[in-house]
């Protein structure tokens, strides 16, 4: 069971910005859609969304196999809401398999445009335009 929209309902419609922190893009992706908040989504255009790994993977089409951890995920398929992928966490030292090359096979498995991105770096999309923000090491990857 999920909390009920009654709780949280009116908190995300007064919302300037929702902070989604990073876990599991699959199982969030599953619980936004449980819950309803998915669908609410379309109906918040001024609502700023800031998404911190996971967080912004969930909004992506897919996150590619490599990124599955929930045992009950269907597939890779997450929100759809942006029309490319993310490989987060490029270069980082608690992560030593986030390589460039590993982004660029992961992003040759899902097709479609992807970001391989660091944790100094950000991506912007304001309607429908994307903006890559960074201070530190990203590579767009099947553009």
């Amino acid at each position: 069971a999920t909390i009920g929209a009654k709780r949280w309902l009116r908190w995300v419609q007064d919302a300037d910005v929702l902070l989604v922190d990073g876990g599991d893009a699959t199982y969030l992706c599953h619980w936004m859609r449980e819950s309803r908040l998915a669908e609410l989504l379309p109906s918040l255009p001024e609502t700023v969304w800031v998404g911190v790994s996971a967080g912004s993977m969930v909004m992506t089409p897919r996150i590619g196999d490599v990124f599955v951890v929930w045992p009950s995920a269907p597939d890779d398929r997450t929100l759809g809401v942006v029309d490319f992928s993310i490989f987060p966490h490029l270069g980082h030292k608690m992560m030593p398999e986030n390589t460039l090359a590993e982004a660029e096979r992961w992003a040759a498995e899902i097709g479609g445009t992807s970001y391989a991105i660091d944790d100094q770096t950000a991506i912007k999309v304001v309607d429908g335009a994307v903006e890559v923000v960074s201070e530190g090491h990203w590579k767009q990857l099947n553009s």
